[in-house]
């Protein structure tokens, strides 16, 4: 068989392993029923769901012809780089500085990825999400996420 869509195919592929990661990874937990479902429920669901995804995405691929192939081209290492290790640096960094600190790093770090980089934007967009972030998560859900700085 040949691979007609080399972006269909290895994105496919993708969607199938991350799928199946997730649907693996949460039969380690309780299921529960439909009507109190467990904490395997979701994330199993989902990822049956990414890979069926995946598989029909990879069958187009195989299947349907597309002009030139679809090739690939180069991959972006530096931003590719730059977003991993900042959302990696949000999660070392969020329980010993706080979301007022962490969350904006997070924004602005990330937004060093793009061509059009402006500190303008970045610093309000960084405002914008943490003030959401706040609201939601800290207000709305009582989740113990940490606001300030801890240095003990």
């Amino acid at each position: 068989m040949q691979i007609k869509s080399e972006k269909d195919f290895w994105s496919g592929l993708m969607f199938i392993g991350v799928g199946a990661a997730f649907a693996v990874g949460s039969l380690d937990y309780s299921f529960g029923s439909s009507a109190r479902p467990g904490p395997a429920y979701f994330p199993f669901g989902l990822g049956v769901l990414l890979a069926v995804l995946g598989a029909m995405v990879l069958f187009k691929a195989l299947t349907f012809e597309v002009e030139g192939g679809d090739r690939i081209g180069h991959v972006a290492w530096r931003p590719l780089l730059i977003i991993v290790l900042s959302v990696a640096g949000f999660g070392l960094l969020l329980p010993r500085l706080g979301m007022l600190i962490s969350l904006p790093l997070l924004v602005i770090v990330s937004a060093l990825a793009g061509d059009e980089f402006r500190w303008k934007e970045a610093i309000i967009n960084a405002t914008i999400l943490t003030l959401l972030c706040w609201v939601v998560f800290i207000y709305g859900l009582n989740l113990t996420i940490p606001l300030y700085p801890n240095f003990r």
